[in-house]
């Protein structure tokens, strides 16, 4: 019945593009349809990353739904750029490590229950969030108390760890998706439902319906914003990732609710670490070509930031999964998002 609700609801996607588009039915409409057609598109990417595993394995399966489920978040953040949103893409991308560690892995452990994790994996993606947050404070720190955190000398500091980060993913992600090959190539499998190249197909048209409907929530979320006086900071560290992660917090969720958890932590940690040493100092770069990106991130941000880092590990560090795990994590999301609120913009 569930699913039969849900592949239904698939068409919403469409017609919330084709009213955006051809009536402009205003901020209030869009955000409520857009908010609407990104649960059923998290159930199908979620979905079609659970058929690919059973091919690729569940370390590969976590990177590929890392992967898809990140793309809205690049397209949103440069589109951000290109308007001069810089504050907003900060907390949007920081709020996005955070809500993945904390919120997406949270549910995760929560609808999973008890079971095993990939521990060795899960310590790899932690770690390079705790060597994303140290060099984050390299162009940040010196901007903790500027008068403007947008000058160019921040900007120009933010490009070794960018790169050293991206290097650092490759290397990391080379290493990983080779031993995941070696241990699922060991593992007696039965491949059974989809495809390899239908999930991957799906994916791919999920990734871009999704990044389509991303935008226009983000587009019509300052209304929204307005309404609720919210600060800037605060919709983009909460919300707008909130809504970027929608693929990843849906997906994870679902792939936990149906016994895998081992996938779904892969899916929360491997996007976090993607988001923190890939797509940041990606949008990093990327914004020279459209206007420079400092990444002077505020105290709060990478405060929280290391709290989020230093209590997942604690709390993943023996390789087991439990309900009582998943809600500290959302419990201490909540204190993160009330940190986020109480700072206000700068």
């Amino acid at each position: 019945m569930v699913r039969k609700l849900l592949l239904t609801s698939l068409a919403l996607a469409p017609a919330t593009i084709l009213l955006h588009y051809l009536v402009a039915p205003g901020g209030t409409v869009d955000f409520t349809l857009a908010a609407a057609s990104l649960i059923p598109l998290a159930w199908l990417i979620g979905d079609a990353t659970e058929h690919a595993a059973r091919h690729t394995g569940p370390g590969i399966g976590g990177f590929l739904n890392a992967t898809f489920g990140n793309a809205p978040e690049l397209i949103i953040a440069l589109f951000a750029v290109a308007d001069g949103l810089f504050e907003v893409v900060r907390g949007s991308l920081s709020g996005s490590v955070i809500g993945n560690l904390l919120l997406v892995l949270g549910f995760s452990l929560l609808f999973g229950g008890r079971g095993a994790l990939d521990r060795s994996s899960a310590l790899v993606s932690l770690g390079l969030v705790f060597l994303a947050t140290l060099l984050f404070l390299v162009p940040a720190a010196p901007a903790f108390h500027a008068d403007d955190p947008e000058r160019p000398l921040y900007a120009y500091l933010s490009i070794p760890p960018a790169i050293v980060l991206l290097v650092a993913y490759l290397a990391t992600t080379y290493l990983s998706l080779r031993r995941h090959r070696q241990l699922h190539a060991s593992a007696e499998q039965e491949e059974t439902g989809w495809s390899l190249r239908l999930a991957l197909g799906v994916l791919g048209i999920a990734t871009v319906a999704t990044a389509l409907i991303a935008e226009i929530l983000v587009g019509s979320i300052e209304v929204f914003a307005e309404k609720a006086h919210l600060s800037d900071f605060f919709v983009a560290a909460v919300i707008i990732a909130i809504v970027g992660n929608a693929a990843e917090h849906g997906g994870a969720v679902v792939v936990a609710a149906r016994g895998n958890i081992k996938l779904a932590a892969e899916i929360a940690l491997a996007s976090s670490a993607q988001v923190a040493v890939f797509l940041i100092p990606a949008v990093a770069l990327l914004a020279w070509a459209i206007d420079p990106l400092a990444l002077s991130f505020r105290p709060v941000e990478i405060g929280v930031l290391a709290a989020a880092t230093a209590l997942t590990t604690l709390l993943v560090a023996d390789g087991r999964s439990s309900r009582l795990k998943g809600a500290l994590l959302i419990v201490t999301y909540a204190g993160a998002a009330a940190a986020f609120f109480a700072a206000g913009d700068r």
